[in-house]
This record gives C-alpha cells, structure tokens and sequence, in this order.
C-alpha cells in the first residue's frame, strides 16, 4: 500500500499541524498507510502544544509529487496556500473549515468542508463517527487547535460544536481549558525574539480577491507595541514581497490577545481597499480594526469584497 501524505497550508499554524497529525493518527487506527508532513516551520505556540503533550512535530518537506502519488488536504484548500507542486498528485480527500475557491481536481474525491471554527472540531466528530477512541495526546492536539482557531472561544468563527468539543476534548486530556489555553496563546504571542521577515511569514495565507493577488500575515501578541515599534522596517520588507510575489495587496494585522483589537499595516496599490472594506482611514499605511480577530471570518470577506467590484 502506497503511502498518503497529509498536511495543512503553507506556513503553519496550530490547527494545520496539529490536524495533521490528528488525522494521521485516526488513518492509521484504521488501517491506512498515511504520514503527517509540514509545509513550513512549527511557530511558537504549536511548539507549546507539541511540547506539552510529548508529540513530535511532523518532519517539513518542501516538495510532495517526488514522495507520493496521493495527498490529503486539511485546513485548506486554495492551490496557493498548499504545495508548490500540488497539481503533481492526486488529492484524494480535504477537511477543512474554510471558504472554498481557486479548487478543482481532476478525479473524484472525499471533500468535507464545515462551517466551524476549527479543522480539528470536524475530526473529533469523524473519530466518533468511526468509533474509534481518542487518545490523551490526540485530545490534546485537537483541543490546542481549537483554542487556537477561536483564540480562546473570543472569535467570531467559533461555533457552540467547538466549545463543546474543547470540553469534552480538555477532560480526555487532563486541562482545564482557560489556563491551558492561555499559557499556549502567550507562548505564540512572544514576537521579542522574531525577525521581521519571521512575523511577515509565520502565518500568511495568499488570496485571490476579484482581479487582486492578496496576501494576509497575522500575529498574536500582548499589545501591539514591540511590533509596531519596527514599523519602518516591517513596510520596508512588505515592499520587497510585493515585488517578488507580483501582489495588489499585502495586509498585515497585528491581534492583541487581550483586548480583541487588531492593528493592520497595508501596503501595495490596493491598499486604498482597505479603507473601503473596513470603513477605516489610513493613517501613514496603518489603521485599527475594532474587535477584528479573525481572518477567515472578518477579514477576508469584507476585502474580497471591496475587491470585488
């Protein structure tokens, strides 16, 4: 039997990592030859999550046609978010919880796409759909990628089915769930060792919007400061990607754990859009969105749409 590899998006997150290894796991208990990979490198908080229940990170690859002739998609599904030779292999199924474009395959496939907040809720239902019984570890893996998805419940993608979920989650795993969830969003919000080319890349997702090549980079922190204190630095290298990548608009938004606002730095010759999309001002390439946490669910769509028309 031919192995699957299955992965998330282009630079990580915990909810990617961790539902790649969560559905590795649920393959094999059911008799499949599957292997968990990465398409970049584990950020900070996934690291605590990894660390704090005593599983190995999936190993990076950069390439997957080269290993296997199947993969399986998780917590995306646009092609520029996955590998750079995804339409090399055969995608045999997708989980995931977000919008669905710029996606087509060429042979049938198992697609099961959910409006929660969180790949990992849609798998803890597939373990009891097969019966099968989750693990301390693997509770804890789909519990830290719930917290993260939901940024402790305070977004407004998460659903009642993944608070119920992390509950039932967080008893399997032995924590409680708000000193827990709190410790390992504090450990991805440290931002004091990062570069700035790390805080552009650690988790941005490009978007087709309209007739517009969006990128959007997001980082938790506790405050905005030490991150805004580089601005200079951080439009300086927005300029370079905006070059290389051949973007209309590349966003980048600063979430702060504790007040639920984000800070956003806007650069490219869409970046008026944001104005629009928001009905914010910019001031000197940088404005506040009240109460805007997520990027699926508040930030995408109004960009998509202002770009769109």
């Amino acid at each position: 039997m031919e192995k699957t590899l299955i992965f998330g998006h282009k630079n990580p997150d915990t909810d990617s990592i961790c539902s790649a290894l969560v559905y590795a796991d649920l393959k094999t208990k059911l008799g499949e030859n599957v292997e968990a990979v990465r398409l970049g490198p584990i950020n900070g908080e996934t690291e605590y999550a990894l660390k704090y229940f005593n599983v190995e990170a999936p190993r990076e690859v950069n390439t997957v046609a080269n290993e296997a002739k199947k993969v399986i998609l998780v917590d995306h599904n646009e092609r520029q978010q996955s590998a750079d030779d995804i339409t090399e292999v055969q995608i045999a199924e997708v989980i995931d919880h977000h919008r669905i474009a710029n996606f087509e395959t060429s042979d049938p496939l198992y697609f099961r796409a959910e409006p929660v907040g969180c790949t990992a809720t849609i798998l803890k239902k597939m373990y009891e759909e097969h019966g099968v019984e989750i693990e301390q570890k693997i509770a804890g893996l789909m519990l830290s990628a719930i917290i993260s998805d939901s940024l402790l419940f305070k977004s407004p993608t998460c659903t009642e089915r993944d608070i119920e979920a992390a509950k039932e989650l967080a008893a399997i795993a032995g924590v409680e769930v708000e000193a827990y969830g709190m410790e390992m969003l504090k450990a991805g919000a440290d931002v004091s060792g990062k570069s700035v080319d790390e805080l552009l890349s650690q988790d941005a997702k490009q978007f087709q919007m309209g007739q517009a090549k969006v990128e959007i980079a997001q980082v938790n922190a506790v405050g905005v400061e030490d991150v805004l204190v580089r601005k200079a630095e951080i439009e300086e290298a927005l300029e370079k990607v905006i070059a290389e990548r051949e973007l209309d608009l590349f966003l980048f938004v600063v979430t702060d754990i504790l007040t639920n606002d984000s800070t956003a730095i806007a650069a490219g010759k869409a970046a008026k859009s944001v104005e629009q999309a928001f009905n914010v001002s910019l001031d000197q390439n940088q404005c506040v969105l009240k109460g805007v946490v997520s990027r699926k669910k508040q930030i995408v769509p109004s960009l998509t749409e202002a770009l769109s028309k």
